[in-house]
């Protein structure tokens, strides 16, 4: 599978036909798109004015690209359900059809925590093509017991929209890097770089292999980065690098360690 991961600024819908265009043209499957990416992240109450549900307008509209770009979509926007609002994630297949829809389950500071309410799912994940995937949003990421969770419910690629802010490089330079290979997946990270009020967001986007390589790596400014994502090699990374079967879970939660 090739995965095209938009770095770049939220810029509504409008900016998705191009971009879905630019990367089927370019032989992607999968187009991944920011946190937020269809209303922007740092944005107040607006955040709840616009939020939808997840078969809603802005879905509809997305799922009319897909088909006629005959790409996948994965993209953050605010989802209304009933009377709660959530910082979502939602994946659509190259034929208009919802395969999952993930809510950010760990909210970071009051920018999550006056807009939105935590989701509740520790593992959402569809089958697309051949491979396995998985959705996190942005500070999820930052918690390995999410990542390593899906290694074991199966997931093989970790998609991940976020809008990380400077100065936190780190997260997109080390822990990224390391959730990939401490957990044995591909992760395709997706990010912003754009400035939005007093947010300045950091770019470096990143598509890394479960063997700790960097398949795609952007820079500070707007990019659509391709990856492969081949399961083979998948299974040689798992084969080579045995963390998961190497595990002792009967030892990590004894009370009598100390």
């Amino acid at each position: 599978m090739i995965v095209a991961v938009f770095q770049g600024p939220a810029g509504g819908v409008d900016f998705l036909p191009a971009l879905a265009e630019a990367a089927r043209t370019s032989g992607a499957d999968l187009l991944i798109c920011p946190e937020m990416a269809t209303t922007g992240y740092n944005i107040g109450e607006a955040a709840e004015d616009l939020a939808e549900q997840a078969d809603g307008p802005t879905a509809r509209r997305i799922a009319d690209l897909c088909r006629e770009h005959r790409v996948a979509i994965a993209y953050g926007y605010p989802e209304r359900d009933l009377g709660t609002v959530h910082n979502s994630v939602q994946l659509i297949d190259a034929n208009g059809r919802a395969l999952a829809n993930y809510r950010k389950t760990h909210l970071f500071g009051d920018l999550d925590k006056a807009h939105f309410s935590p989701g509740d799912r520790t593992v959402v994940q569809a089958r697309l093509g051949e491979l396995t995937v998985g959705l996190l949003i942005c500070y999820d990421v930052e918690f390995p017991e999410m990542v390593r969770a899906h290694a074991l419910a199966g997931t093989e690629l970790l998609v991940v929209p976020t809008a990380l802010m400077r100065p936190y490089e780190l997260v997109a330079d080390v822990v990224v890097p390391a959730r990939a290979y401490e957990s044995q997946v591909f992760l395709a990270y997706a990010n912003r770089c754009d400035v939005e009020g007093e947010l300045a967001y950091c770019g470096r986007s990143v598509v890394m292999a479960p063997d700790g390589t960097e398949l795609a790596r952007a820079g500070a400014g707007e990019e659509l980065l391709l990856a492969t994502v081949d399961p083979a090699r998948l299974a040689a990374s798992r084969r080579e690098n045995t963390h998961l079967a190497d595990r002792r879970p009967e030892l990590y939660d004894r009370k009598d360690q100390a």
